[in-house]
């Protein structure tokens, strides 16, 4: 049986095929096809089965579409029905300056215009209470208002539908009659938790990027079908499990980081493996770097996450993201100030030595010059890496900066890594945290290459690189469970409240995940659910997640319980009551039969394939390349040494080894270490 998995990025779109009969694995890159993306993948899919994928019994998807919708403003035109009184909470939101110091800066502009943000009499308390009926008529006139503006998505949120989400269905009925062509969001649906502006946010982005998501699914499984393939279309979610893509489509705004998740489950997954339970996930591609904090073999979740300006607020793994990765594009600004990205020569035209006519130098450029990154094989099969032209974009720079060619290069690549490991020190020093307590995972086409430097910067004495490190996160949508997250916002003081209370409330939510991952085709045998619990000391404006495993126990337990985690995250102690402010239940299921590629033999040791001069702190090293393919189990390099393998470079700068384990993984390291 044959699986698939294929995770679309900004620069390449990777495929992990793994054939369960053999339990051997398959890995490809091909260019990225923006904006059409479902082209590269029907491209990847043909070259790795070009027998026809009615073999295929499995198919998994990362995309970037609904991320790319919201960023590039290409989505639905938007309209929203709202309480009457409250149509300005879209517009006004929290008030935060997005530039603090910038007595200029302007509010970024939103999803929708006002003049399609209409209000409608109705009314429910924060208990539930209906204190102003539904008026059906206002909700019919403003569906004619908004069909007379070519609205083709339409987003429900109202005061409190938290609580009591009848009017919200009632008045969704009522759209869908009227404009059956739109697309409709219920806030109570997508986010049913307290804080207006935050629902209001994610309900509107979710009914922004529906239709485009919903057609790009469409299409791609469409074309999958005419190819051969009989199964179902799996898509990665935010939160790190599988859904159908008949469920995404209704939901996209959980596909926001549907790529980087798959990376951190296969890092969970590895995790395990090689029993190490804190790691620092890297992932830098082409166009960004993500990183990821995991203790204790799971990764931390997002309390309060985003895209661009807007807050989405649906469980989301809690992933940095940077706009620094082998696309980005040095440049000189204002004040001769040099700057490496967020502006990113993306798949089109790419970095210069891809051949496609990109001529400003990046950070792939640089690496290049410098000798780090120079594959002998044709990157995704179709671009040979050409040597002068980043020369040539490089040198351009260098003699703007009055600098050598090698030390601007080397410059480029050090103003990335510094805006890495700011991203990392964002997720560990920030919080009180130290890196070198956690093993640094690197992956992506890009990370290993720089994963060295990294680690360097924040004195992290263990490296790891994961076998197929280039199609990682492709890897991920392989291993990853299916999962569905349920939650209800009830504001519970736990003084005076009973176990057997708080039970009350999430039995409907283990009800309802439940019945998700049973319609999706898991046994009920092999559901897992799991509690994680919203808390704040009474008065508090905001909560801190906190999970519950096994048994509730007493509430007195779950007090302490917080009293810990409050005290691990924020260093302060408090006697404050305890409330809970919203339940959470989360259910995992086996998507399918699942393996992880790597596992080499002992043998003697490799000869290097050759030798090339590499540039590193300032001056040029005679160094060994090696394939990492030929490399065995036991085997230990000391650097300046290049590790290269098909999607993935790996650099072993001077005063660093690394070392082959069984599990096909690289361990890299101080000497002295």
């Amino acid at each position: 049986m044959i699986q698939i998995g294929v995770d679309v990025g900004g620069t390449f779109t990777d495929l992990v095929l793994f054939d369960t009969g053999t339990g051997s694995f398959r890995v490809l890159k091909t260019p990225s096809t923006p904006p059409a993306h479902e082209f590269g993948v029907f491209e990847a899919v043909q070259r790795a089965v070009p027998q026809g994928i009615d073999r295929v019994r499995r198919f998994s998807h990362g995309s970037t579409i609904a991320t790319n919708t919201v960023l590039e403003r290409t989505g639905a035109r938007l309209g929203v029905i709202t309480t009457l009184g409250f149509r300005d909470v879209l517009v006004v939101g929290r008030g935060n300056r997005t530039r603090l110091y910038d007595v200029k800066a302007v509010r970024p502009e939103g999803l929708v215009a006002r003049t399609r943000i209409l209000e409608v009499a109705e009314r429910c308390d924060a208990d539930g209470v209906v204190t102003t009926p539904l008026d059906e008529t206002g909700v019919r006139s403003a569906c004619r208002t908004l069909a007379g503006l070519n609205v083709e998505a339409v987003a429900v949120c109202f005061l409190h539908s938290w609580a009591n989400p009848d009017h919200e269905r009632e008045a969704g009925r009522i759209i869908r009659e009227m404009m059956p062509d739109a697309t409709v969001s219920l806030s109570s649906d997508i986010l049913p938790e307290l804080r207006e502006f935050e629902r209001f946010s994610t309900t509107a982005l979710n009914a922004y990027v529906a239709p485009a998501t919903a057609r790009y699914l469409h299409t791609l499984r469409s074309g999958l079908e005419d190819q051969g393939m009989s199964v179902p279309l799996q898509v990665m979610g935010s939160n790190g499990g599988l859904w159908t893509a008949e469920r995404m489509a209704e939901r996209p705004a959980n596909a926001m980081l549907s790529g980087p998740a798959g990376g951190v489950a296969a890092a969970v997954t590895l995790a395990r493996m090689l029993e190490v339970p804190d790691l620092i996930t890297y992932d830098m591609g082409g166009t960004s770097t993500d990183t990821c904090l995991v203790r204790g073999y799971r990764h931390e979740m997002a309390v309060e996450g985003g895209i661009g300006t807007f807050p989405n607020r649906v469980p989301q793994i809690e992933i940095n993201t940077v706009g620094a990765g082998g696309g980005s594009i040095a440049s000189i600004g204002p004040g001769r100030f040099f700057s490496v990205g967020p502006r990113s020569a993306g798949a089109v035209p790419g970095p210069a030595c891809y051949g496609k006519g990109g001529t400003e130098a990046t950070v792939t450029d640089a690496n290049v010059v410098l000798g780090r990154f120079r594959p002998t094989g044709e990157l995704g099969g179709a671009i040979a890496v050409d040597v002068d032209a980043a020369h040539a974009a490089v040198a351009a720079l260098a003699r703007d900066l009055e600098l050598e060619t090698a030390r601007a290069a080397e410059g480029i690549v050090d103003i990335a890594v510094t805006r890495m490991t700011a991203s990392i020190k964002e997720i560990s020093v920030m919080r009180g945290l130290d890196p070198r307590d956690f093993t640094l995972l690197a992956y992506g086409g890009a990370g290993p290459l720089h994963a060295a430097l990294i680690a360097s910067e924040l004195a992290m004495g263990r490296i790891v690189i994961p076998p197929v490190p280039g199609n990682f996160s492709a890897l991920g949508l392989l291993v990853a469970d299916r999962r569905h997250d349920a939650s209800r916002t009830v504001l519970t003081a736990l003084s005076g409240t009973s176990s057997e209370e708080i039970g009350a409330v999430l039995e409907p939510l283990r009800d309802q995940v439940t019945a998700l991952l049973v319609a999706d085709g898991v046994a009920r045998d092999l559901i897992r659910l799991e509690t994680v619990l919203d808390m704040r000391f009474a008065g508090q404006a905001f909560q801190l997640s906190v999970p519950v495993d096994g048994a509730l126990g007493s509430t007195d337990a779950l007090t302490d319980r917080f009293r810990e985690a409050y005290l691990e995250r924020y260093g302060v102690e408090d006697d404050d009551p305890v409330e809970i402010v919203v339940y959470r239940v989360i259910g995992r299921g086996p998507a399918g039969e699942a393996g992880f590629p790597g596992a080499v033999k002992p043998g003697p040791a490799a000869a290097p394939a050759g030798f090339r001069q590499v540039y590193l702190f300032g001056t040029w090293h005679r160094s060994a390349i090696y394939d990492r393919e030929q490399l065995a189990a036991g085997t230990r390099l000391e650097g300046p040494a290049v590790i290269e393998e098909s999607g993935a470079t790996t650099l072993v700068p001077p005063g660093f080894t690394a070392s082959v384990v069984p599990t096909g993984c690289l361990l890299l390291g101080r000497v002295e270490q």
